[in-house]
């Protein structure tokens, strides 16, 4: 299975044994929307709800930082989703936090995890099926991890490779929020990026209609950022979602997807003891 499936894949799909869909709604800071209620109001056939703050690591002060191995397992399990499983994430904006769970996924060692397309809006264009109401309980499944720390960074990594300049790190945060030029949406945090961060806004790999572009484009935008398949790539973003968009778009580009840095912008923006540039 493909990192990226689009809507009519997915319905061809739909009736297949071993294939889980599941919601990794997460709405912007101060967006206000309940994502497990929209997705009880609508949502694709069968599709499970993978709750991104739960799925997370509960005694972090950060959002929806990496759980323990052993929290991964019970709760993936609990959505009925085991080793065989073939797994297609989506989320109700288009392509915003779906890659997120995939990155999960893939970071904990499942590699038949993919992100639909263009997400809820595109299937809901197309007119095709939705589901509405309680969702059923799914039967629990035993799943395992094996853990791939390389496509995981931390602050202590973070801070080495401002000295190093040994990894290129890639932000997903719009341009005037990388710039320092608007105010973050989180209380607290100050304004600017990683020193020798190169911007991406993660809507640059977005077409009008929140799909992903073609890879010929996709590379065509890393290379202006500085990324060329040779030097190491770290994604970052404001809390760990949209940093996940970018290390898509690499894979779908056909590039080395790199590591993404977890706390991103929430950590190192709500710190005083971290370089910052503007």
């Amino acid at each position: 299975m493909d990192n990226l499936v689009d809507t009519k894949w997915l319905t061809d799909e739909l009736a297949a044994p071993d294939l889980v869909i599941c919601d990794a709604t997460v709405y912007p800071p101060g967006d206000g929307r309940d994502a497990r209620k929209l997705y009880q109001a609508g949502r694709l056939p069968g599709a499970r709800f993978f709750d991104l703050d739960v799925i997370a690591d509960p005694d972090s002060p950060l959002p929806h930082m990496v759980p323990a191995a052993s929290r991964f397992e019970r709760l993936v399990g609990a959505l009925g989703i085991g080793n065989a499983n073939r797994v297609v994430f989506y989320d109700q904006l288009g392509l915003f936090s779906a890659a997120r769970a995939w990155w999960l996924m893939r970071l904990f060692g499942h590699r038949q995890a993919a992100v639909l397309d263009g997400g809820l809006p595109k299937w809901q264009r197309e007119g095709r099926p939705l589901h509405s109401g309680p969702s059923p309980l799914p039967l629990p499944a035993h799943y395992r991890t094996s853990y791939r720390a390389l496509r995981l960074r931390g602050l202590g990594d973070m801070l080495d490779n401002v000295k190093s300049a040994r990894e290129l790190v890639i932000d997903a945060r719009s341009g005037e929020r990388f710039y320092g030029r608007a105010p973050e949406p989180r209380a607290g945090l100050r304004s600017g990026h990683i020193p020798g961060a190169s911007s991406v806004p993660h809507t640059d790999l977005l077409s009008s209609g929140q799909t992903l572009l073609a890879p010929a484009a996709l590379r065509a935008r890393f290379a202006a950022a500085g990324v060329d398949g040779k030097r190491g790539v770290v994604t970052s973003c404001g809390s760990g979602l949209t940093a996940a968009v970018l290390t898509l778009g690499l894979a779908v580009a056909g590039l080395p997807e790199g590591a993404l840095y977890d706390g991103s912008w929430v950590e190192w923006g709500g710190r005083s003891d971290t370089p910052v540039a503007t």
